[in-house]
Formats: C-alpha cells, sequence, structure tokens
C-alpha cells in the first residue's frame, strides 16, 4: 500500500495501479529522496517524468512544492494521478501531460509550461528500469532550456545501472542506493565551467 510520508498529506493512501505497467517508487525511497532534496522543495516548481501513479509529485506538493507538472505517456497514470491528488491535496497547483518520452525526440512541448510560470527547480524522473531511457532523457532536460540555473534532476534507477559523471551540461554530484534502488541526483555545471 502506497501513502504519502510526510508533509501535509502524510498518511493519506495512494491509489495504487491495476496493471503492471507502473511500478511506483516504494515508501522507503520516497522518504528517502525527500529527506535529502526536502530544504530545496518549498515553493519550487517540480516537474515529475514517468510519473506514474503521482507519488513522487503528490509528495512534493504535500512538502510544500508551489506547482507540480506530470508527464506520462499512459491514460492509465492520468487517471490513478488526477484520483490520488483528489485524496491527498486540496486545490493542487497541478496538470498532466500525456507525453511518451520513449519515443519523444526532444521535451519542446514542455516549453509552453515553462513560458507560462518558468523553469523547473527540480525534475525527478522515474523510467522503467535497465531500459536505457534516463542518460537519454537527462539530455533532453538539459537541451530542452527548462531547468532552473540552481536546479537539481534526481533521477531513479536500478542500482546496477551506470550513469555518466557528466551528461551535456549537467555533472553528477551524488549518488545514494537503497536495496535495489538508485538515486542519482544531477545539477548544472556554473556556466564558466562548462566546455
Amino acid at each position: 500500500m502506497l501513502r504519502i510520508t510526510g508533509g501535509s498529506a502524510r498518511g493519506r493512501r495512494l491509489a495504487s495501479p491495476r496493471s503492471g505497467q507502473i511500478r511506483p517508487t516504494c515508501d522507503r525511497v520516497r522518504e528517502a529522496l525527500f529527506n535529502i532534496i526536502g530544504q530545496r522543495i518549498a515553493d519550487s516548481r517540480v516537474l515529475d517524468l514517468f510519473a506514474g501513479t503521482g507519488a513522487i509529485g503528490i509528495e512534493a506538493l504535500s512538502r510544500g512544492a508551489s506547482s507540480v507538472l506530470f508527464v506520462d505517456r499512459s491514460p492509465e497514470a492520468g487517471r490513478l494521478i488526477e484520483a490520488n491528488l483528489r485524496a491527498c491535496i486540496i486545490r493542487p497547483h497541478a496538470a498532466f501531460l500525456t507525453l511518451d518520452l520513449a519515443a519523444a525526440p526532444h521535451l519542446h512541448p514542455l516549453r509552453a509550461d515553462v513560458a507560462a510560470s518558468g523553469r523547473f527547480d527540480t525534475v525527478i524522473m522515474d523510467p522503467p528500469y535497465q531500459k536505457n531511457m534516463a542518460q537519454r532523457v537527462l539530455a533532453m532536460v538539459e537541451e530542452a532550456d527548462i531547468l532552473a540555473e540552481d536546479g537539481l534532476i534526481v533521477v531513479e534507477e536500478h542500482r546496477s545501472v551506470e550513469l555518466p559523471e557528466q551528461v551535456a551540461s549537467l555533472a553528477l554530484i551524488d549518488r545514494r542506493r537503497y536495496g535495489e534502488t538508485g538515486l542519482w541526483f544531477f545539477a548544472p555545471q556554473p556556466a564558466t565551467c562548462r566546455p
């Protein structure tokens, strides 16, 4: 059973997927993640890529994020996120975008949201494990210029995956492991350090 681990909706249950197409981030990993990045979440704009149940983005809203854009290819994910938002967050500032990140050549559809509301402070992505998608989507985020200058990108993947220390102008600044799950933290290099 999935629950929100902190903030205003702490303890609230999240609806789980009926199919095996969506793999939610377990409570323990989500709680560890927000213990690490918690200070930066308040009043921030969050982008939840491969959103699934919406657990990550809803956790961010519960902990004070100003808004979340959920992105997933699955209509089932859209329905789960809508139900979970209703159950957990009063008047959420949230939107859902249907986009198949495995097939998308770029993230230009996100630029309209950025133009209206500003760049994202935190991007959290949880691609299907061991499908070689994380590095490509990291590069797409960097190329789309949707991350704030002092922004942070968190990648959740299987612990055995090797991600590079540099993806375009994004540098790996930390890595953690929790059971079979790994978390990688990337941040933009200062302009003076970029090649």
